[in-house]
């Protein structure tokens, strides 16, 4: 078996573009993996069809092999964009190698430790704010809105659900942004009484329409400073969060914020290689260790997950793409013993169903494992074809 063509597409999801990386070989088989040209990663897909023109005419069940390949051609520029272009070709590679052998993914690496992954609603309120027209439900105005939000989704059966900090304006709720520059405050990222109010009236609506048996998570990015942080954390201390999601390069910092926070701690989510993790494991920085499946490739990820549990340190994925992305996620989840809960964004564009074949299955707030051949997920070619991206 040869590799004879690597192929991108890409089509329209709303607010954002599903960008997929499709690999034929000489016998039909076709592999797919999802990836994302968004959050700093421009050009990834030049930089993967750079890699790939390499692998033409090369057998793609040797997967490890091939990885450590490519990392060694990039030693140079490690991680980043280089990591991330790896990783889709990796993900594309077991899919072929599963659909070749008849099995799924996670059957190479040892079977499944459990076959229904719990879940949490990930950016909760915050689509149904920021793109609530292209989501196609009500938009979100009040804390009022974000309370019937939180009785929603433990009605839908959902038992955990993530938010982000939703500000009132005096008139309507707004994303709070200014880690990314999305709303004034950078790149200072200093914290002031009324985001410190925003985050416990965000957190007061969930908790009060959810319930107190709801799981709940706030993730502030990378919106503040250690003292912002420190000051975010004594904020959510009433409304007892499963974690505190915080983005932050400086492992002593982060291991500081962990010290003295009220709640645990979930972290790393942009990190990629064992080797940018190692310093963040050595200093116990987090409670939960984040990984992006889609950034780091399945094989790393997996060698990450071990790693942290000789740190006694669960680990969960960093997962709001596609369903294909979640489908690689769902693997990851299955087969890392030291698992603690699987992200999936519900809110999405009204055809996101149509651009995959045997999307994941959610039942009572759990994803079922898929049982197909590689991912066990594929693409809808036709369907992704229909709706080209859009520049927004």
């Amino acid at each position: 078996m040869k590799i004879v063509k690597f192929e991108d597409l890409h089509c329209d999801a709303g607010w954002r573009t599903f960008s997929f990386l499709k690999v034929t070989t000489d016998e039909g088989l076709v592999g797919w993996s999802e990836y994302t040209e968004a959050d700093g990663s421009t050009g990834l897909t030049a930089v993967i069809h750079g890699m790939a023109g390499t692998l033409i005419g090369q057998d793609p069940r040797p997967v490890q092999a091939i990885t450590s390949l490519l990392y060694v051609r990039t030693q140079q520029a490690p991680n980043g964009v280089n990591q991330r272009a790896i990783a889709a070709i990796e993900n594309a590679l077991l899919d072929i190698k599963g659909k070749a052998l008849g099995v799924p993914v996670y059957e190479l690496f040892g079977g499944p430790v459990r076959t229904r992954l719990p879940i949490y609603w990930s950016h909760c309120g915050t689509y149904r704010v920021r793109n609530f027209d292209m989501v196609g439900e009500p938009r979100c105005r009040t804390y009022g809105d974000i309370e019937a939000l939180g009785a929603e989704v433990k009605a839908k059966g959902f038992k955990a659900l993530k938010t982000n900090i939703l500000a009132f304006d005096g008139e309507t709720l707004f994303g709070f942004g200014q880690g990314f520059g999305r709303t004034p405050g950078w790149p200072a990222l200093n914290v002031d009484r009324q985001t410190l109010q925003a985050v416990r009236d965000t957190l007061g609506a969930f908790r009060a329409g959810a319930g107190p048996e709801m799981g709940l998570h706030l993730d502030v990015n990378y919106h503040f400073k250690t003292e912002g942080f420190l000051k975010v954390a004594k904020a959510v201390e009433p409304f007892d969060l499963t974690w505190l999601e915080i983005d932050s390069w400086d492992p002593g910092a982060l291991a500081l914020i962990r010290s003295q926070a009220p709640c645990p701690i979930a972290s790393h989510e942009s990190v990629t290689g064992r080797r940018a993790f190692r310093p963040f494991l050595d200093a116990y920085a987090a409670d939960v260790t984040i990984i992006d499946v889609i950034w780091n490739g399945f094989l790393e990820s997996i060698k990450i997950a071990a790693m942290a549990e000789a740190y006694e340190v669960n680990v969960a994925p960093h997962n709001y793409y596609g369903h294909l992305c979640s489908a690689v996620s769902a693997h990851f989840c299955a087969v890392a013993p030291n698992f603690r809960v699987m992200e999936v964004d519900i809110d999405s564009v009204s055809w996101r169903d149509e651009l995959f074949v045997n999307a994941p299955v959610i039942e009572n707030g759990e994803l079922l494992l898929p049982t197909g051949p590689g991912w066990g997920v594929d693409v809808n070619e036709a369907a992704v074809r229909a709706r080209p991206p859009k520049r927004r």
